[in-house]
């Protein structure tokens, strides 16, 4: 089984290459799911109360908990699908990837999206989900506190880049070509913005600070 992880900032494009694997029949699994279930096995809103929860389950279980309950959802889901590939999406943190990197060997690849932050801040106030979106200082302040928690370094770390700043349908190729499959059966319009989440209710990357998204 090849198991492939995505990492990049804000608005570089990891929920538009989750969707393009979707597409194409590879299934993806969010780690920010662990979180939203935790919340709710607590009676809490995750909307509310997913970054506290995320913290919470990192001082309980050690600093790769995410990963660690995300590994038998990858299996899992591999399993169910009958899949070789798996995407999975919201790696933040070097104690992840080497989570990862423990229980999948050579078969785990790190993709890091980059896309500069004027581009991402034009995308994130496209999507407008909220009005930190919109917001160039939130949008720094964010970008701030994913590298203090470790994400500068995990980007430093990945096997493979993608960079996201040519047309959305380059994007999808290039993506494609880092999963090995071909164009998928589903209409793939879109939005041509190349952001975050456009095709589930579960933002992976969504703040913690607010108390949204992704670990």
């Amino acid at each position: 089984m090849n198991v492939i992880g995505t990492v990049g900032l804000p608005g570089s494009g990891k929920g538009e290459a989750a969707n393009v694997a979707e597409s194409a029949g590879v299934p993806v699994v969010v780690m920010g799911d662990v979180i939203r279930e935790e919340c709710r096995d607590r009676g809490l809103d995750p909307a509310e109360h997913h970054g506290r929860i995320a913290g919470v389950l990192r001082e309980e279980e050690g600093d790769d908990a995410i990963a660690a309950r995300t590994i038998p959802r990858i299996r899992e889901t591999a399993d169910e699908r009958t899949a070789g590939t798996v995407l999975v999406d919201g790696l933040r943190s070097t104690v992840e990837l080497e989570r990862f990197r423990e229980a999948f060997g050579d078969g785990f690849t790190l993709v890091a999206i980059h896309a500069p932050f004027e581009l991402r801040a034009e995308r994130l106030g496209e999507r407008g989900r909220d009005d930190s979106d919109a917001d160039l200082e939130a949008l720094r302040e964010r970008d701030e506190r994913e590298i203090d928690l470790g994400l500068g370094e995990t980007l430093e770390r990945a096997d493979v880049e993608i960079d996201n700043t040519g047309t959305l349908e380059a994007f999808r190729e290039r993506v494609r070509e880092v999963l090995d499959v071909e164009e998928g059966g589903r209409d793939d319009e879109a939005t041509d913005d190349t952001t975050e989440g456009a095709g589930g209710s579960a933002d992976p990357d969504a703040d913690p600070a607010t108390g949204g998204g992704r670990p």
